[in-house]
Order: structure tokens, then sequence, then C-alpha cells
């Protein structure tokens, strides 16, 4: 089985958010994929079978299948665009349904489900979570605090402990910023991933928030994390739409 390992959300190796991709002729017992996706030790393994439009598209994290992933969806677009396919447009069929990429100049665009927020109170469990008052929460799949600076979302001292406790998925936190929209960070100790690097699907709660917010629907968003990456979000109702690049780290060869 051929397996590749992309960092998306950057032009540069060792930045962004790393994934795998896998290409199988036909699907595996979840049992071996979820093995694999341990093996492989990364936020996400994405696996891939051609279809009679485009590709079904699976995504495991560390902690089980997952219904959405934006880093490894923009990682698989890259390895067919780049080893296998010769359109600048693909179609991903998965859990959250019909998914499409566009490819120009290097920059993938992809439109995903928008995921609808729902104000929630602030409480003292989210304070000790993150170790600061939230301006104001947002639950969707996820759990979205929104903090007063760029500086505190820098700052957080995440409790996987008590984020685990939270509602919703995932923890995300972010604030307004002065070079990009927003910035952001993103905790899934739920899925044994202390804090991913770069979330797409977060980000298809963080882009509707602001563009909301700020009565704009172009978003340019930076994830804070140690590798840190760039998202160009475009809100538009019931999708947003993802777009950023990526750059390969590594081809192997999987034997089981």
């Amino acid at each position: 089985m051929k397996q590749y390992i992309v960092d998306a959300f950057t032009k540069e190796v060792f930045k962004g958010n790393p994934a795998a991709i896998c290409l199988l002729d036909t699907w595996l017992p979840d049992e071996t994929l979820q093995a694999i996706a341990l093996e492989n030790n990364l936020s996400e393994t994405a696996f891939l079978v051609k279809a009679d439009e485009g590709y079904q598209l699976r995504w495991f994290s560390l902690g089980g299948e997952i219904d959405l992933c934006g880093h490894a969806t923009m990682a698989a677009a890259y390895v067919l665009v780049n080893f296998y396919e010769s359109s600048d447009e693909l179609i991903f069929h998965t859990m959250s349904g019909k998914l499409t990429v566009t490819h120009q100049a290097g920059r993938f665009e992809i439109s995903f489900p928008s995921f609808a927020l729902q104000e929630v109170p602030i409480t003292e469990e989210m304070v000790a979570a993150i170790g600061c008052r939230p301006v104001t929460a947002y639950l969707g799949r996820d759990l979205l605090c929104v903090l007063d600076s760029a500086q505190a979302v820098v700052a957080v001292v995440p409790s996987q402990e008590k984020i685990e406790k939270l509602a919703g998925l995932l923890l995300h936190v972010t604030a307004k910023d002065n070079q990009y929209t927003c910035v952001s960070r993103t905790f899934a100790p739920k899925l044994n991933i202390a804090e991913d690097p770069v979330c797409g699907s977060g980000h298809c709660h963080i882009v509707p928030y602001w563009a909301q917010e700020l009565q704009t629907n172009e978003i340019t968003a930076y994830q804070a994390s140690t590798r840190g990456g760039i998202l160009y979000g475009t809100y538009a109702g019931e999708r947003t739409k993802l777009a950023g690049y990526a750059t390969l780290f590594a081809i192997a060869e999987i034997f089981i």
C-alpha cells in the first residue's frame, strides 16, 4: 500500500498539519485502518478508494474515525493532483457529504459544510480548562471560546483533563488579530490529540463566527500552534470554503 505524508496549510515542511494519505484498491477492515492510524501517530490518517465519481474518503484520528477533517482532505487532494489526477477539480464522498476541491497555482480550496453555532453560557469549568475567562462561547460540533486578544490565545495553557469534560468534540480558542483576521488554537483530548497543529474542521466554526461578527465573507486565519498554519476562508452561509497550500514530506510503502 502506498502512503504519503503531506504537511497541509503551509508551503514549508515541518509547518502546518501533517496527515498520512493511504490509497486503497478496496476497503480494509476498520480495525486495520485504525491500527494504521495509530502506527502513524499523526492527528489524522486518511484513506482513499476510487469511486464512480471521484473518491471515497475516510479520516481516522488517534481516537477513532471522525466525521470531518480539513487538513487531511487538503493533503489527499495534494496527493491526487500531484501523482494520480490531471483534473483541477476533485470530488470526495465522505461522512459529511460530498466535498469539492479546486486547485489553481498550487493552492487548494475545499467547500465544507458550515457548523451552526449556538451561544452557550460561560462556565467556571471553561475558565479552569483554558486558564482564562472567554468573552463569549459557542457550541457546534465543537466548543468555540472567544478570547479578548490574540496574546491571550497564544498564552493559553490547557488542562487536557478538564477540556475532555467540556461539551463538544474539540475545543477551539480564537481572537481577533492585527496581522490576520483572527488567530486560534485547537485542543482535542477526546481524540487523544493534545493540540491539533492546524484544524480545518475547526475553522468551519471559526470562519462562520468571525464572518458574521465582522460582517465580511473573507477571513484570513492563523493557527497559532507551535507549527503554525494559514487558512484562507470564505463564508457562504451553509458552506465554508477553506483554501491553502500543502507540501510533501514523505512517500512510503506499507506492508501488512
